[in-house]
């Protein structure tokens, strides 16, 4: 389907650590998405709706279909870096952390701290770890690689036994 700047194209994806949904709006893929914890997945989806002013409907598109190519890919350790037109859904802020994420490499992992420090603001960990947990395109734009300053692994909105597989997956490619 032709997924105009007013429709919202679904589809649902079983990646091997759980079910995924995946949007396109336009040309663009605007959201990869753990599909519970039901309010998350809830909110991120009124959010995307409403930025787009659009309405929601369960087809596929050209940039879904590659981003399923990719994700496949990826699982099965052949791609570490994503190629996808995105569409960003979210405040200034949030964008701007989302942006920093896209530059944590492969295989890594980084503190919220760093990240806070990357964009010039420090005191504002909290700030990205909640913009970090209102990305809507997970894996893609890899909010998996932000762990605690402690080097623990926290909050993830596919759960963290999932974050764990995910940088497990990676960290096996790499070694």
């Amino acid at each position: 389907m032709n997924c105009s700047e007013s429709i919202i194209c679904v589809q649902r994806y079983p990646s091997p650590c759980g079910e995924l949904l995946l949007g396109s709006t336009g040309d663009s893929l605007c959201l990869c998405d753990w599909t519970g914890p039901v309010a998350r997945h809830e909110r991120i989806m009124r959010r995307i709706a409403i930025s787009c002013r659009g309405r929601v409907v369960d087809s596929s598109s050209q940039v879904i279909d590659r981003a399923v190519g990719q994700l496949d890919e990826y699982f099965s350790g052949r791609r570490q870096l994503f190629s996808l037109p995105l569409r960003l859904i979210g405040t200034d802020f949030q964008q701007r952390v989302w942006l920093k994420l896209l530059e944590i490499p492969y295989g890594t992992t980084v503190p919220y701290l760093r990240i806070a420090s990357m964009l010039g603001c420090p005191g504002a960990v909290r700030a990205v770890a909640n913009a970090n947990g209102a990305n809507p395109i997970s894996i893609i734009v890899p909010c998996h690689r932000v762990i605690g300053s402690n080097g623990r692994l926290t909050g993830y909105g596919g759960t963290i036994p999932v974050k764990h597989r995910l940088l497990t997956l990676e960290s096996s490619i790499i070694h």
